[in-house]
């Protein structure tokens, strides 16, 4: 990836830049950003944003060519059910059951000029 910075040294480097892309394509789209990367035991949300008084958890995914279905295809069944849990998780954690909530899938596909495709409610 010759046109990616030399700084990074590792994939989670790249991954964070990509999140906040995306974070800030969607905050043009008028999300609000809340967090980045919550952790716990069973995975992490890249993105937690608000819309309007929704609840938006967006998992974000970087692929550098189309093949193999691309950035697109690159939400597993396995990863869904992780990403249900976490929200699960962070829903309790914080206080929100009953407010409402949506998962969504950004996907970046593209080396110099990255294509966004912003999925809504993927769960």
């Amino acid at each position: 990836m010759s046109w990616l910075p030399k700084a990074w040294r590792n994939s989670r480097e790249k991954g964070q830049h990509f999140e906040l892309l995306a974070q800030k394509y969607l905050t043009q789209q008028g999300l609000t950003p809340v967090a980045r990367n919550y952790h716990c035991r069973y995975g992490e949300l890249d993105l937690i944003m608000k819309e309007g008084q929704v609840w938006v958890f967006v998992e974000v995914k970087f692929r550098r060519h189309s093949s193999y279905g691309g950035a697109l295809h690159a939400l597993s069944h396995t990863k869904q059910q992780r990403l249900q849990r976490t929200i699960a998780h962070y829903v309790q954690q914080k206080g929100l059951a009953g407010c409402v909530l949506r998962a969504d899938f950004v996907a970046i596909q593209g080396e110099k000029e990255p294509e966004f495709h912003w999925i809504k409610n993927v769960l």
